[in-house]
């Protein structure tokens, strides 16, 4: 399983020790590296198809701070997709209205046929990035329905409804920011939580440094802004719990990077 960790803030949040820690997980977690730092909704995106502890760039990036106001970092366990750039997270897609969405996952999607339309429009070859076309590519088709540029709340109510609709039998815990809101879904028991902040808010896989991380709550879409909560989704219900068929997929696939 991934790891994922976000900020949201009013203000810039030192997040130089708290990436040392996260990227500390990657003993368990081998397979990649990223982290994108955004400046408005233009993500400057860092990341290597290799383990983060033994990253030469990473631990020279992480001797200085890195202050910021937004920004989503991951560690990469592989179910699907080798080892490879292509394949590691953050991934970037801009929309028609030139709005940047920048994703980030942990989990698989087990059984989602939305998605096949994408295989071969993608760059690597991960479930995850195919969530991302598919997101967009509604997003797209609903402005041009519209004629114009989706508000806030449009944007949310449709990303609610298609999660809604994809979760079932499927590990969705992920991390979207389109510029102006950090996005956040789990399905997932225990496996994301939150910190809240004088400045904004943590996001992350396991509590990392400071006292207050509390679980972000179930199958639910939550969106930040400036490190405040400002939209809440409907509770879908469909908690992910691992099974022996899911796992007998998961081998399968990880055997072959």
């Amino acid at each position: 399983m991934c790891e994922l960790f976000g900020i949201s803030g009013r203000k810039k949040i030192n997040a130089r020790e708290y990436l040392k820690e996260f990227y500390s997980h990657s003993t368990e977690h081998p397979h990649g590296w990223g982290m994108a730092v955004f400046y408005g909704d233009i993500a400057s995106v860092e990341k290597e198809p290799v383990q983060a502890i033994c990253s030469t760039y990473l631990r020279e990036r992480l001797r200085g701070n890195i202050e910021t106001g937004a920004m989503l970092a991951h560690i990469r366990l592989a179910t699907v997709g080798s080892m490879d750039y292509e394949n590691c997270h953050p991934f970037v897609k801009k929309d028609n209205s030139g709005r940047h969405w920048t994703l980030i996952h942990n989990g698989t999607m087990f059984d989602c046929p939305v998605l096949n339309a994408y295989f071969y429009q993608q760059e690597g070859r991960t479930d995850s990035e195919r969530i991302l076309f598919y997101f967009v590519d509604m997003l797209d088709q609903e402005q041009e329905r519209k004629g114009s540029s989706l508000v806030p709340e449009e944007r949310f109510c449709l990303l609610d409804r298609l999660i809604c609709n994809m979760a079932e039998g499927n590990k969705m815990n992920l991390l979207l920011y389109d510029g102006e809101y950090m996005y956040a879904h789990t399905n997932y028991a225990d496996s994301l939580y939150y910190r809240k902040m004088k400045d904004g808010v943590l996001l992350s896989t396991r509590p990392l440094k400071g006292d207050g991380w509390e679980l972000v709550p179930m199958c639910t879409l939550l969106a930040f802004k400036d490190g405040e909560q400002v939209f809440v989704g409907t509770n879908h219900g469909h908690e992910y719990f691992d099974n022996e068929n899911d796992m007998q997929f998961l081998f399968l696939d990880s055997a072959s990077l």
